[in-house]
């Protein structure tokens, strides 16, 4: 299997990158600016020309949730207009994409968590962004398999689990937000089930009705606050000092983008079509922090 993942700097694309050589008949490149810039039609071709994939993972993305809220041109940009150049390449050469998502697409008001089903209303620019970019995918290639997460955290880079451990080493107290819900999705276990669905399409064992849209996230659900508290408990264990942790309501940690109440996302589709469930968050919040300070 001949596996392009458009972007490498993102939690997700790194953890793609360290997963594809452990599978068997795998060659993976992964590409990201300046090498291949998804809002530039020949930097897409090029990239196709170098590999011939056989399948695209696309993770290229704007992610910087707050930053979005002045920038909606550079976020639509690379979110939607950059999914649709890289979608409509991969359909000329009858490629396949998987096109990575969020659950910023909903506007968290639901109590229970969200499943495929649910009509989408994004509050945010990101969010905005980000289902414009899934429309696109779907209309440019019919041969998309598009995942929504959320929360996703890893080893590497600046995301909650590294910044958590961060604020701790002072020993002063943490104020960390109660009052939103989602699952936190330890990006190792994500890439795991993304290299997995891309083996089942390629390997034929993928039915025409499959394609469309999913949700994949950790397993349970949880708080920034209980989340954070997981972190530390765990960091405890290996010897690294702790910092209590208080928790607040969204309101007393105002941001330029307002952040869902419940980000809770339903995987039952995505277990019944492909057989893959993500492990339980806890266990991703116990491997990052074991790789963090033990690695």
């Amino acid at each position: 299997m001949r596996l392009l993942i458009a972007g490498w700097h993102g939690q997700v694309a790194r953890a793609l990158i360290e997963a594809a050589p452990s599978s068997p008949h795998v060659k993976a490149l992964a590409a990201g600016r300046p090498a291949l810039d998804v809002r530039d039609p020949r930097s897409v071709e090029r990239a196709f020309g170098d590999l011939s994939p056989d399948i695209v993972i696309n993770t290229a993305a704007y992610t910087a949730v707050d930053q979005a809220e002045t920038d909606p041109d550079g976020a639509f940009a690379l979110n939607q207009d950059g999914a649709r150049l890289l979608a409509r390449a991969a359909a000329r050469r009858n490629v396949p994409v998987i096109h990575l998502s969020t659950h910023y697409v909903f506007d968290g008001a639901k109590e229970a968590p969200y499943s495929e089903s649910d009509a989408p209303n994004p509050q945010t620019v990101y969010g905005r962004s980000k289902l414009e970019g899934e429309r696109a995918v779907i209309e440019a290639n019919p041969h998309h398999v598009i995942i929504r997460t959320g929360w996703v955290f890893s080893a590497t880079g600046r995301n909650f689990a590294t910044k958590i451990l961060g604020a701790a080493a002072s020993g002063e107290a943490l104020r960390v937000v109660s009052d939103q819900h989602g699952n936190p999705t330890f990006a190792p276990h994500l890439a795991s089930a993304i290299l997995d669905v891309a083996h089942q399409i390629t390997s034929r064992r993928f039915g025409d009705g499959m394609w469309g849209t999913y949700h994949a996230a950790g397993a349970g659900v949880t708080s920034w606050h209980r989340f954070a508290c997981e972190i530390l408990e765990k960091a405890s264990k290996l010897g690294r000092a702790s910092a209590p942790v208080e928790p607040i309501a969204t309101a007393a940690y105002p941001t330029p983008a307002p952040r869902p109440h419940n980000s809770a996302l339903d995987c039952a589709k995505f277990e019944r079509a492909f057989g893959l469930a993500l492990p339980p968050w806890q266990e991703g919040a116990d491997a990052c922090v074991e790789t963090i300070l033990v690695s």
